[in-house]
């Protein structure tokens, strides 16, 4: 068993380091900087299952590194949360197979009320028709899962973590976002203590 374990995190390891670095992070990150940075908006996260709680995640660390960011339900988009979306924001959407229902409807929910509101997406499916739709794809690599079924959102998710985090690292870099920046954000715990210096 402890050779199968150490088998599945080479499986992960290797598909976190083929995954295509392309002009589409510069594209992104510029978008994103354009959009938050100078015109005052947010980044909106969203996907559906698994890849939702990535994207909670993308958008908890970015707005405690200095880029605002909210996570947004899909499906509650379509029962009045769509009204979080502002004109200057940029959305972010997270999908693996590119043909989440209830994130290709958030699209068209989107572009009716906002029109000019940039799309970002982040998907195992550069040819599907979320992609399509978006101005910026970023593709996974659509690495195959561990799970031994083949279906369960496992290495797929992993690679979707590692891209988000390169985006708010690189985002930091360029907003200069300092230790003080962060102790002001995070006031509790651990990490709150460590980011003030303070004897732990």
């Amino acid at each position: 068993m402890l050779h199968e374990i150490k088998d599945l995190f080479l499986h992960e390891a290797q598909a976190i380091m083929n995954i295509p670095v392309n002009e589409a992070y510069t594209d992104a990150l510029d978008a994103i900087y354009r959009s938050v940075h100078q015109n005052g908006g947010k980044v909106v996260v969203s996907g559906m299952g698994k890849a939702g709680q990535i994207a909670i995640s993308i958008a908890t660390t970015f707005s405690s590194t200095g880029t605002p960011a909210v996570w947004l339900h899909p499906a509650d988009a379509q029962h009045g949360d769509l009204g979080i979306i502002c004109k200057n924001d940029i959305l972010l959407l997270i999908s693996n197979s590119g043909k989440t229902r209830e994130i290709i409807e958030l699209v068209a929910l989107t572009k009716n009320l906002w029109p000019q509101v940039p799309i970002i997406v982040i998907t195992g499916n550069p040819n599907g028709e979320l992609a399509q739709q978006a101005d910026i794809c970023i593709h996974t690599g659509h690495p195959a899962e561990v799970c031994p079924l083949g279906l369960s959102p496992t290495t797929s998710t992993t690679v979707m973590s590692a891209i988000g985090d390169a985006l708010v690292v690189q985002m930091m870099k360029r907003i200069g976002f300092s230790r003080s920046d962060y102790a002001r954000r995070h006031h509790g715990g651990y990490l709150g203590q460590k980011s003030r210096g303070e004897t732990i």
